[in-house]
C-alpha cells in the first residue's frame, strides 16, 4: 500500500520541526458543477526547520508523530 502524497504551499513555521502546509484541489459542486477551490492545511514533520512561508514542498502522509501531524516534508520544491 503506497503512501499519499501531494503539493502545497507552506503557510506557517512558528513550531519546532513542524509547518503548516495549504494544499489546494479543485473540485466541481455537486449540483452546479462550478468548479471551486478548497484548502486543505496540514501539520507537516520538518526535521530540519528549513522549510520557510511561501516555500512549495511536496508532504508525503506518515503515521501519527502527533495529535494533529500526519504528515512528512519530502522534498523542498521551492523557496
Amino acid at each position: 500500500m503506497s503512501k499519499k502524497e501531494t503539493y502545497g504551499i507552506v503557510v506557517s513555521n512558528k513550531m519546532d520541526k513542524t509547518v503548516t502546509v495549504a494544499v489546494k484541489r479543485q473540485v466541481a459542486h455537486k449540483k452546479y458543477k462550478k468548479i471551486m477551490i478548497k484548502t486543505n492545511k496540514y501539520y507537516a514533520h520538518d526535521d530540519s526547520n528549513q522549510c520557510q512561508i511561501g516555500d512549495r514542498v511536496k508532504i508525503q502522509e506518515t503515521r501519527p508523530l502527533s495529535k494533529n501531524k500526519h504528515w512528512n516534508v519530502i522534498e523542498l520544491i521551492k523557496k
